[in-house]
């Protein structure tokens, strides 16, 4: 499904041709899903388009092939070659399953120049070993009969430490929000900023003030979230540890309620047994009343 977001409606964007024409910026849920192998749902990922460009959060498994998906239901940023800009929120395997595919299949398919990556500690060493792996594949396409070209298989890796701006161009502005995720040293939110509009990716986190502060007054906050009724339901052992890495539905009303965000997207949400329409009752249960939807895969906003 495709919303336009705008004066706190959803409305159905009506063409490419009128997507194409958007100076400010759209968000497209890849996939919304967690670890659990659910088929409507691929790992980890959205997109973010600004001014022509498609600047991606994460790759979790099936990245591309969504990717693939959003560009024939209309967006055309999400062509294969154009896969050439990812930030990775933390390395969790289903948030980076989808990495080689994102490395090696855009290329496959013409990306003629290295894919930029910004992520946590580890990710530039990740890189080198899934580069690694697939020495002989490379080799066969640039020595064999395929007109495969020499950059686009290759990754400009940064990690991102103690930056804070990550880019700060005329076209778009993407700052790292350093969240508390469990024991990870490292992990990321993200905040896009273009065309006068705001959109703040939560990735993985437990709640936390520096999170809040940036999601303040954002068009569209796009935050993970668990099942209170559920979380009630599972052992001793992972509710101590879902408290931890992730953010319940009565701590996310009360994140939404500081933040205040123009539309408070769901993802990565886990159900264990309720439904989409459950987390947001739950979520209003807890006392937020602004705009809200628990997200689908290939779900798109427009703020």
């Amino acid at each position: 499904m495709r919303y336009l977001f705008s004066l706190f409606l959803f409305v159905p964007l009506m063409s490419a041709h009128a997507h194409a024409e958007d100076a400010g910026m759209t968000l497209v849920m890849l996939g919304t899903g967690t670890p659990n192998p659910e088929p409507a749902r691929s790992g980890p990922s959205l997109a973010v388009i600004a001014h022509g460009k498609a600047y991606l959060v994460d790759a979790g498994p099936g990245v591309v092939r969504r990717a693939a998906a959003a560009e024939k239901t209309g967006v055309p940023e999400l062509a294969q070659p154009n896969l050439d800009h990812v930030f990775i929120t933390h390395l969790h395997s289903d948030h980076t399953l989808g990495l080689a595919d994102l490395i090696f299949s855009p290329w496959v398919l013409e990306r003629d120049h290295p894919l930029t990556l910004y992520g946590p500690t580890g990710s530039a060493e990740m890189v080198t070993h899934l580069s690694a792996a697939y020495t002989e594949d490379v080799s066969m396409r640039l020595n064999g009969l395929e007109p495969a070209n020499p950059k686009g298989y290759k990754v400009a890796a940064h990690e991102i430490g103690t930056r804070k701006v990550l880019i700060d161009s005329p076209s778009i502005k993407v700052t790292a929000i350093p969240v508390l995720h469990g024991s990870w040293k490292e992990a990321y939110g993200f905040k896009f900023e273009a065309g006068g509009k705001t959109i703040v990716v939560s990735g993985d986190a437990r709640p936390s003030p520096a999170l809040v502060a940036a999601a303040k007054g954002a068009d569209i906050l796009v935050h993970e979230v668990y099942s209170d009724a559920g979380w009630r339901r599972r052992e001793p052992v992972w509710q101590k540890y879902h408290a931890s890495f992730h953010t319940s539905a009565t701590e996310l009303a009360a994140i939404a309620n500081e933040a205040k965000p123009g539309l408070l997207v769901l993802t990565h949400q886990l159900y264990w047994g309720t439904s989409d329409e459950d987390l947001v009752k739950e979520i209003r249960a807890a006392g937020y009343s602004g705009p809200l939807v628990s997200a689908k895969d290939l779900d798109i906003f427009k703020p």
